[in-house]
């Protein structure tokens, strides 16, 4: 039973029927270990009852303060002795605290007050209330304003001026013209001359001019920079300490692994495309589990991670499910902190194999129709190279032009659309772009859907940090529209049709799991749901118009679940 008294190792029995996991869990793609289910389930009837610290999950509905969801993690242990049991870490902050009683501490305490950090926290935050107040002085707008101003009126003085001198420049020469057939010789010689002395004055009083513009422009100038050097100066003695504190505080987390080597986190993350830690890193409840364990003498066994409470508007995160690790900064880490355990294998490099002949709904001159089968890539991975084009490649060794028009998902099913080349492929592509294209999704989602149809509207972009999932974003992210139909509710599930408008990577998923969207995901979604035998999601109808028939033509594919 979680008990905060016992420090942070929670004892824990196998039961009769359970046996111990032969391999450490992979912490990216798992099914959790009944001790895990086991072990998050006391934790999750403690955060229930808790009245330990206060935190708004964003469940209790009677708090008004600010809601934030929590990852949490559990991991199975064993002691030197045998004795099995397991910790329990939170992602972040809780409570605006590192150090919760029966949680295991961070890696680092950024919180601590006598460290470092703490220390110079407090001078880096009064550079930034100095920046503050500089920037909110009121003779600052003033000098801006007065630049601006200073700018339009010179633009202003120079046209009125060129205007002038262009108007005067056409009477000069229309004056030349008339005199050289009315004037003796010598008139015209004092007239022409006289005429060039005030070309001159005119290109001398525009030199002047302009000098004088530029004088009051630069006294304008020097007089805001005045004001804002300092502020700048401050910036970036900021940005320099802020960088020098960053660094400081990647090098005291260092992270242990099973063999008892030490990395921290520069070192860790130089080998990686980013070459530097991402925000937050080594702060999630995985490294804090792994390292509590390593510096206790303690052996992983197994690992899940657990969200509680609300969902981020951005990612899809449910009450009380679980979810691998994230990529982005745990997985870098972890690959460390593991080294010495026997981790069982990623189910992902095992994932895209199909050992049967591509199912062929329709083939012509110029057009091939294909049925794609779940968990088989369109195109070639960066590990996985068999998939539908290069089984196209193979079978059509005369195509040209890149074939495919458009893509699914992995885990999705259904039809897939290839040209045969180039020039349809270019018509097609065209359809698809001015989305003349019709495409039908089924899908079954995991609960009850309210309401008969409708339309989801939510921007999609990648999440950086955990890789391939997608973000709800309104500020970076791609418009992604999606109109829906339910079909039939059965045994506390929905069946739906997806007219998707745009093709967004994951979509249908995202826009079905989100609570922004349908809020119940696909089910077998393993990214946004919980994990079945496969996703239940198939392009089952295409219609588009023949690029040469110039006739309306549509597909279908039997729905296999």
């Amino acid at each position: 039973m979680f008990n905060t008294e016992n420090g942070c190792f929670h004892p824990i029995n196998l039961h009769v029927s359970e046996e111990l996991p032969k391999q450490f869990t992979f912490p990216f793609y798992y099914t959790p270990h009944p001790l895990c289910i086991r072990a998050a389930d006391e934790v999750k009837s403690y955060l229930s009852t808790q009245t330990d610290f206060e935190h708004n999950f964003g469940i209790d509905y009677n708090k008004d303060s600010l809601k934030i969801g929590k990852m949490f993690g559990v991991m199975v242990v064993q002691t030197v002795e045998g004795q099995l049991g397991y910790l329990t870490a939170f992602s972040g902050k809780l409570a605006e605290c590192n150090h919760l009683k029966g949680f295991v501490p961070p890696v680092y305490d950024t919180l601590n007050l006598d460290g470092f950090y703490k220390q110079n926290e407090g001078y880096l935050n009064s550079l930034t209330s100095k920046i503050e107040k500089l920037e909110q002085n009121l003779e600052l707008e003033i000098a801006r304003e007065n630049l601006k101003k200073t700018k339009l009126k010179s633009i202003q003085i120079l046209q009125v001026f060129k205007s002038t001198a262009k108007a005067e420049k056409k009477l000069r020469k229309e004056r030349r013209i008339s005199a050289e057939n009315k004037m003796l010789d010598n008139e015209k010689e004092l007239l022409f001359e006289s005429l060039k002395q005030q070309s001159i004055r005119s290109n001398l009083d525009l030199k002047y001019l302009k000098l004088k513009l530029e004088a009051d422009l630069k006294a304008a100038e020097d007089h805001l920079l005045g004001l804002t050097e300092p502020i700048e100066v401050l910036k970036r003695e900021r940005k320099t300490l802020s960088a020098s504190l960053q660094s400081q505080i990647h090098e005291q987390y260092r992270f242990l692994n099973a063999r008892g080597e030490t990395k921290d986190l520069l070192t860790i993350f130089k080998a990686t495309d980013l070459g530097r830690p991402p925000v937050a890193a080594g702060e999630c409840a995985a490294p804090k589990l792994f390292q509590y364990a390593f510096e206790k003498d303690l052996k992983p066994i197994a690992m899940a991670e657990f969200w509680w409470g609300i969902s981020s508007n951005t990612e899809v995160r449910k009450h009380g499910q679980f979810y691998p690790s994230c990529r982005g900064r745990c997985e870098p880490i972890l690959g460390h902190m593991m080294q010495g355990l026997d981790v069982e294998p990623n189910p992902i490099e095992r994932a895209g194999v199909y050992n049967g002949e591509l199912d062929i709904v329709y083939e012509d001159d110029v057009i091939l129709v294909v049925n794609k089968p779940h968990e088989f890539l369109s195109v070639p991975g960066k590990t996985i190279k068999d998939s539908v084009l290069t089984r196209i490649q193979s079978y059509l060794p005369e195509a040209i032009g890149p074939l495919l028009v458009h893509r699914i998902d992995m885990s999705t099913s259904g039809l897939l659309l290839v040209a045969k080349n180039e020039r349809t492929h270019k018509n097609l592509q065209k359809q698809f772009i001015t989305r003349t294209v019709k495409k039908r999704y089924v899908a079954l989602l995991d609960g009850v859907l309210e309401g008969q149809k409708g339309t989801i509207d939510l921007p999609l972009r990648v999440d950086l940090n955990n890789r391939p999932r997608q973000l709800v974003c309104y500020e970076h992210g791609k418009k992604a529209t999606t109109n829906y139909e339910v079909i039939e509710i059965k045994d506390n599930q929905t069946r739906v049709y997806f007219y998707p408008i745009s093709g967004r990577t994951h979509q249908l998923r995202v826009h079905a799991a989100h609570y922004k969207g349908l809020n119940v995901p696909i089910v077998g979604d393993d990214l946004y749901g919980m994990p079945s035998n496969r996703l239940h999601l198939h392009a089952e109808t295409l219609s588009f118009q023949h690029p040469i028939k110039r006739e309306w033509v549509t597909f279908n594919s039997k729905v296999p679940f």
